[in-house]
């Protein structure tokens, strides 16, 4: 059986760092080659940290994608590129495997007709750690019977984006069961602007940014004498390479955009 060529965007980020590691250490993976906006024409074992690697590195995306063959895309990047790079790798039929946030609704209508005009598959996930989509599952389930829900997610002070997607995903997905209620007293003011949080179907959602954080959330439950805490915490970013590689293995079989790693988990 021949191995899965996979071309790895960031591969300096922490998280396209841990991608490189796991193309690396598993056997059915092959890496191709990497995307680094900063470097071109070298190999990775010319930068510090990859020692003995000896892929090609490019800094122009179609030029890596029309020198080096290649069966999936793993990008970790950022908001600003991960629409461009996703699209481009659809259009040189190759499968993305994405971790960024902040596609919109219109991004993703794009893609999915992209994806059925080549016949590939495509899967982007607000988030890879597989104990982060039970939790969205296991609160999808606990809202059927707790409408008075509210989500509080909290992340490094780096992150780009507030709320997370996984916060925005978690209250599609309660949303999607969850009788239409808005939390908290119906004459509430905010003596202080924001500080109920973003309102969303009538929940709240609460974002926390602090240096030493990683990535948590917990989704809070109340009800008459009782109150029901789902939570995740993800300590380093290893936590999502198990997802990850989920999704390189199931990209393959796919024709289709899946969004949310949720949709491939039983």
């Amino acid at each position: 059986m021949s191995k899965v060529k996979v071309i790895v965007a960031g591969p300096r980020g922490r998280m396209g760092n841990e991608a490189v590691k796991l193309v690396q250490r598993t056997e059915e993976f092959e890496l191709a080659a990497v995307i680094d906006h900063k470097h071109n024409g070298i190999t990775l074992s010319s930068i510090e940290g990859f020692q003995g690697m000896e892929v090609p590195v490019f800094s122009d995306i179609n030029e890596c994608f029309s020198t080096v063959k290649a069966d999936v895309l793993i990008d970790l990047t950022t908001p600003e590129v991960g629409m461009y790079h996703t699209e481009t790798a659809l259009n040189h039929n190759i499968r993305p495997v994405v971790g960024t946030t902040g596609f919109t609704k219109e991004d993703l209508a794009k893609l999915e007709s992209l994806t059925k005009e080549k016949g590939i598959g495509c899967i982007i996930a607000p988030n890879f750690a597989i104990g982060a989509i039970l939790m969205m599952k296991f609160s999808q389930m606990a809202a059927k019977y707790f409408p008075d829900v509210e989500i509080i997610e909290m992340h490094h002070d780096q992150k780009l984006d507030a709320p997370s997607g996984t916060a925005s995903k978690t209250a599609d997905m309660i949303a999607a069961v969850r009788e239409t209620k808005q939390q908290g007293h119906p004459n509430e003011k905010e003596t202080i602007q924001g500080a109920r949080g973003a309102n969303v179907d009538g929940m709240h959602i609460h974002s926390v940014r602090l240096p030493g954080l990683v990535a948590h959330q917990q989704v809070l439950f109340g009800s008459d004498g009782e109150l029901l805490t789902v939570r995740h915490d993800s300590f380093n970013r290893a936590s999502f390479m198990s997802g990850v590689k989920l999704a390189v293995d199931t990209v393959m079989k796919l024709d289709i955009l899946v969004y949310g790693l949720e949709n491939i988990i039983e």
